[in-house]
Order: C-alpha cells, then sequence, then structure tokens
C-alpha cells in the first residue's frame, strides 16, 4: 500500500453539505479512513424528530458506494450533544439523566435503541458515551454529559452503554482519556492541565475506562489534557498516555484523537497530526472545522513527509490505518428489541 493511502487512511475529516461532494468521494475511493458527521451535515427531520434520518442514510450511501468499508462516524451521545437530532434536541436522555436514574440495564437499552437508528443510518462508529466524572462544578464542559460522580457507579454505566450500542453493530467511544471530569478549562479554548496526580486519576478516573475496555469498547478517544507527572504534552500527543492505555488499561482498538483543530492542540494541524501518529494514536479526529480537497491534501503530504524524514515510522502509520480501518465495517441491521440480545 502506497504512503498517501496509508496516510489517508487515518483521517477522519468532517465537511460542508448534506451531500458528499465529489472531492470527498474521490478520497473515499482513494483510501481515506473515514468522515464525521455533524449537525451541518444533517436536514432538520420532522415533527416525528426522525425526518432527517433518510436523508442521512441518503449521504452514508453516497459514502458506502465509493468504498464499503468507509468509517463513518458522529457524535450522539444523547442529552445535550446530538447530531441526526440537532435541529430541535434530542429526545434521549442524556447520560447525567440515566446515572441519576440508577439503572444500567435502562442505560444499556437506551444505547441500543440510539445505535439501532444509527445503523439504520450507515454510521458505523458513535463517539461515544462520555467515560468522564464530574469532579468539580467548575468544570466546563462536561456537566450533564457524565453519567456522574461516583466512579463505580459511572463505570456500571459506561459498560453498559458500549454493550447496548456495540450489540447493535455500532462501533462505541469511550472519551475523554484520562478523564476530563476535574478541569476548570473548555480543551475548545485553550489547553487544561488537570490538577490530578497519576495515583488519584488510577483511583477515580480510570475506573470507567477501564470498565469500557472491561465490556470489549472498540475505541477510546483521546482529550486534550495534561497530566503534569506525564510531561507537558496533552493526552492526544502524549506517549505515556498511549502507553497506559494500552499496557495498564489493556486496550487493544483503536485510539482516535479529540478535535485536533481545538485551541488545546495549537500550533499547526499537520505537526499536531504527525505528532499523535508518533505518540501512538491511530485515527486522527478532523472534524471541528469542516476541510476541503486541498486541506486534505496539506495532511496527507505532511504525514507522508513524517515518514520519509524518519519522524513517523512506517511501522507505526500501517498500524494506525489498520485499527482506523477496523472500525469501518458496515453496521448489521439489528433490531434492538430481539431478546436474543439480552436487552
Amino acid at each position: 500500500m502506497s504512503l498517501h493511502r496509508l496516510a489517508s487512511g487515518v483521517l477522519l475529516p468532517g465537511f460542508h453539505g448534506t451531500e458528499a461532494p465529489d472531492w470527498l468521494l474521490k478520497r473515499v475511493a482513494d483510501g481515506l479512513g473515514g468522515v464525521v458527521l455533524f449537525g451541518r451535515n444533517v436536514v432538520p427531520g420532522g415533527p416525528d424528530g426522525h425526518g432527517g434520518d433518510a436523508q442521512v442514510a441518503a449521504l452514508n450511501a453516497q459514502l458506502r458506494a465509493a468504498r464499503a468499508d468507509v468509517v463513518i462516524g458522529i457524535d450522539e451521545e444523547g442529552g445535550d450533544v446530538t447530531r441526526l437530532d440537532a435541529g430541535h434536541g434530542s429526545e434521549v436522555p442524556g447520560n447525567h439523566a440515566l446515572g441519576a436514574a440508577g439503572d444500567p440495564g435502562l442505560t444499556r437499552s437506551v444505547a441500543a435503541s440510539m445505535g439501532s437508528r444509527l445503523a439504520a443510518c450507515g454510521v458505523s462508529l458513535n463517539l461515544a458515551p462520555s467515560a468522564d466524572l464530574v469532579l468539580t462544578l467548575e468544570d466546563p464542559v462536561i456537566g450533564v454529559r457524565a453519567f456522574g460522580s461516583d466512579p463505580e457507579a459511572a463505570a456500571a454505566h459506561v459498560a453498559a452503554f458500549v454493550e447496548g450500542m456495540q450489540a447493535v453493530g455500532v462501533a462505541a467511544c469511550a472519551k475523554h482519556f484520562p478523564g476530563h471530569g476535574a478541569s476548570t478549562v473548555d480543551s475548545h479554548a485553550a489547553l487544561p492541565v488537570l490538577p490530578r496526580s497519576v495515583a488519584e486519576l488510577a483511583a477515580v478516573e480510570f475506573v470507567p475506562f477501564r470498565a469500557a475496555v472491561l465490556a470489549g469498547v472498540r475505541s477510546i478517544m483521546t482529550g486534550h489534557l495534561v497530566v503534569p507527572e506525564w510531561g507537558p504534552e496533552p493526552a492526544t500527543l502524549n506517549p505515556v498516555a498511549v502507553r497506559v492505555l494500552r499496557e495498564e488499561l489493556g486496550f487493544t482498538g483503536a485510539i482516535i484523537t479529540d478535535g485536533l483543530d481545538m485551541k488545546a492542540v495549537g500550533g499547526d494541524l499537520a505537526q499536531g497530526s504527525v505528532r499523535a501518529l508518533v505518540a501512538g494514536v491511530d485515527a486522527l479526529c478532523l472534524g471541528g472545522e469542516p476541510l476541503d480537497d486541498d486541506g486534505m491534501r496539506w495532511l496527507v503530504d505532511a504525514i507522508v513527509a513524517a515518514v520519509e524524514s524518519g519522524e513517523l515510522p512506517v511501522e507505526r502509520l500501517e498500524e494506525a490505518a489498520r485499527r482506523t480501518a477496523a472500525l469501518g465495517a458496515p453496521p448489521a441491521a439489528v433490531d434492538e428489541h430481539d431478546p436474543a440480545l439480552g436487552l
């Protein structure tokens, strides 16, 4: 496989429009890892809340016609974070409500229902659940997106969500490792430094992520979060964070970055992409700011140049592309009410 195809294979960009532009379809055919859908890609639905699903399914069918195993991701957490229902708000209870209900079985059923809808739309990867905890009321970005403050209770809901989502054929993604809940800074706007020791993280924040790994979660998203004992780099660019995920938590699936265009990463997007890959991350989420064909060419060329210069080992790029591709299998059509699923 050519270096350019390998480099394309780790990219998950966002794009403009409710139909796939020609340049994107060509990129998909030529090996682009996948895409991340946002509200801007969804035509608002009708009064039943599902009128836009046919449009999303048609968009994803365009992408899969270009290449059947393209990764199609979305952020569909329920509650405050929705893409399919961005025009009118989600009717699905979010993590805070599910955590308050205290019934992991309900969480599993809600996730299966949500996943069944995503699968019908052709989505293969849901960038959920949030495995963060609420550890300070000054946290500006997680809040009701978390299942709660108690690590063991939240862990039970995270595992249930993963199981429900993946039972209907959609890969789940536990986020934002090592845990955003103690931060008082929004990583969309600046770089948070966690006021936590590694020992504190291991005893508290890691608990829901360990549960996700034990539940078989297929991907984990890194947060742009500095752990002082790990050094000055945020987890997304930090090989220590990746080593902890792989060796201490035992995760073997795809590690996905939070949006690399967020202010917490800063600097050059291409440089951040290369640094994340060198650190051991697999899939590069670039969705917040939509890209065009020139932007994609720039990123691919930068990754290829890093391989050619020796900065990025080709074996590392091959590994990342392989793990990313594993998230692209088209979701099976599964009925979440099937008693065989045990949901």
